[in-house]
């Protein structure tokens, strides 16, 4: 398999329990992403790599019926649930199977383009970028989310082991997130603007998932991109490094509860 064909795997297998073990995360991220671009009634927006739905959803309901939103997504099972979501909440929105590095869609002339989460995990950023500032009207707005640092003793006692085992060209929100352009506010807005982008600016959020006990993180870290990480793991070892990694979890605690904070970036601009 190729790159996109791996993450598109790796997504189907999340599909089912991703955003769904009871853990605050991709909402709030989702949420402030919105709330940055301001979606007003009437606006053409497209989410890209809209997974179940967290940014595709209250972007629906921010541009109302006299608008018109449509989500991206290269998993075909993500696909299935974000337009289950949709049609749960009584949503009228368009979800299309599609790679996000290079996006075809019906439309080409949207107010605002979301993503979050997504840019690191494609194999070059820049000329993804370009392809979504295409999509936009002038004057249209687009967004991004990514990682800033997160807790030390989290960062390195838990995730660090975790990416021991994994192929140097595994991309992670986590590890891939921190590199290049995506280390630094700086490292973004340069990037935008390389794309074509104007009036680049940076937001910051926080996000502090917590846990009930050791075994719920490990529920949630199978349901995300970690998993492909347990998977890298020799199965003979999975066992013992699960333990060692269950007792670092424990004692990961903020204010007496297990978890960590995590900075979100959001880099916002206009074409």
């Amino acid at each position: 398999m190729d790159h996109q064909e791996r993450v598109a795997f790796l997504f189907d297998q999340l599909a089912g329990e991703y955003d769904r073990v009871g853990v605050e995360f991709f909402q709030p991220i989702a949420a402030g992403l919105v709330a940055e671009l301001d979606p007003r009634p009437g606006e053409r927006a497209v989410d890209i790599g809209c997974g179940r739905g967290a940014v595709l959803l209250p972007l629906a309901a921010a541009v109302g019926r006299s608008g018109s939103v449509v989500g991206l997504d290269i998993s075909p099972r993500m696909v299935e649930a974000a337009a289950a979501e949709a049609a749960g909440a009584s949503l009228d929105v368009e979800v299309l199977i599609g790679d996000a590095a290079a996006p075809r869609l019906p439309d080409e002339s949207f107010d605002l383009l979301a993503s979050s989460l997504v840019l690191f995990f494609l194999p070059d950023p820049l000329a993804a970028l370009r392809a979504w500032r295409d999509l936009l009207v002038a004057g249209g707005r687009v967004g991004v989310t990514t990682f800033g640092p997160y807790s030390d003793q989290w960062r390195d006692e838990v995730d660090a082991v975790l990416r021991g085992y994994a192929k140097p060209d595994v991309a992670d929100a986590r590890t891939s997130g921190q590199r290049g352009p995506f280390a630094s506010d700086e490292g973004m807005e340069a990037l935008f603007r390389e794309a074509g982008f104007q009036e680049v600016r940076t937001a910051k959020s926080k996000v502090s998932p917590r846990f009930n006990d050791a075994e719920h993180w490990f529920r949630w870290s199978m349901s995300v991109g970690q998993r492909q990480f347990w998977e890298a793991i020799p199965e003979n070892d999975r066992s013992e490094v699960k333990a060692k990694l269950l007792t670092a979890v424990n004692q990961c605690r903020v204010a007496g509860t297990i978890g960590f904070d995590q900075e979100v970036r959001y880099t916002l601009a206009v074409r």
